[in-house]
């Protein structure tokens, strides 16, 4: 990665989503090899020139990306310019072992966490056990955290409900629950519609809560692919979109761009709409989303 400037004084997401100031934001993986790693980091240099309000690194089912989060995350807060924000889940964790990688992502000079439930290794609508010792809510994880101090909190959101929602409304309910405990923001999973993500906002500012959501957008360029991921997330692609993407055959180069060009009308929308800004997730890759900004007039 060539040379870029250090970070200053940690700068809170919240308030940079808050100031009215539309956000931008891409979200990373820990890498699973050097191959991996060499093109998170070409990624990285190649999008921070947009100037993000932050970037984002998931934490793996159990913890089982531990090491590797605080490790590119901390990489992102001493070698680049961007504000850096670190998953964290309760899975596989007891109190302690999420005090101490919360310990972790302080010393590493990250002050921006998103705080999730997270998903059994089985999948996410697999049955939930909860570890001994450990947290059962993603709300319990927000109030830990809140309590300790230090960190902007982020959370999850669902435009068509989690997977194990008994309707949208309780799913609604969990949200501004976050936010009374002490979220700050929140991220949606994936969606296609923006009436989805319109009609969530509603839901949860009639419940009195008035964090920002923030969309998150995945650019279809393998139908197949996003379909298997929407059933066990519960998100699913309208028939539109799927007859839009399958007039092109096997036509990769097309269904890609027709790909680019759904997500693009999407971000319009959204942002017309009233969404404080877009979250891209970008799967460690900067091409397609750098194809959605030029349709938006994104500018450096």
């Amino acid at each position: 990665m060539s040379s870029v400037t250090p970070q200053g004084p940690a700068v809170g997401i919240a308030e940079r989503i808050r100031s009215g100031e539309r956000s931008f934001s891409f979200e990373f993986f820990p890498p699973k090899d050097e191959d991996g790693e060499a093109q998170l980091w070409q990624a990285i240099e190649t999008l921070g020139p947009y100037r993000p309000s932050f970037v984002s690194v998931t934490y793996g089912a159990g913890g089982s990306t531990r090491d590797s989060t605080v490790r590119v995350t901390g990489r992102i807060a001493r070698e680049t310019s961007l504000t850096p924000m670190a998953h964290l889940t309760c899975v596989g964790h007891t109190v302690a072992e999420i005090e101490a990688v919360l310990d972790a992502y302080a010393e590493a000079g990250i002050a921006n966490v998103m705080l999730l439930r997270g998903d059994p290794k089985e999948g996410p609508r697999a049955p939930w056990t909860p570890t001994d010792g450990g947290l059962t809510y993603a709300t319990e994880l927000v109030e830990l955290v809140k309590r300790r101090g230090g960190f902007d909190i982020g959370v999850a959101a669902f435009p068509e409900g989690h997977p194990t929602a008994a309707s949208l409304d309780t799913d609604a309910d969990v949200l501004a629950a976050k936010a009374r405990a002490g979220a700050q923001f929140a991220i949606t999973q994936m969606f296609f519609r923006a009436d989805d993500y319109v009609d969530l906002v509603e839901r949860v500012r009639a419940r009195g809560a008035d964090l920002p959501i923030l969309p998150g957008i995945m650019p279809i360029l393998n139908l197949a692919a996003i379909q298997r991921q929407g059933e066990l997330i519960g998100t699913s692609v309208p028939a539109d979109i799927i007859e839009r993407i399958q007039r092109h055959g096997e036509d990769k180069v097309a269904i890609r761009a027709e790909g680019i060009a759904i997500a693009a009308e999407l971000c319009e929308e959204l942002l017309d709409r009233g969404a404080p800004g877009l979250h891209f997730y970008t799967l460690n890759r900067s091409t397609a989303t750098l194809e959605i900004f030029d349709r938006l007039n994104v500018r450096v």
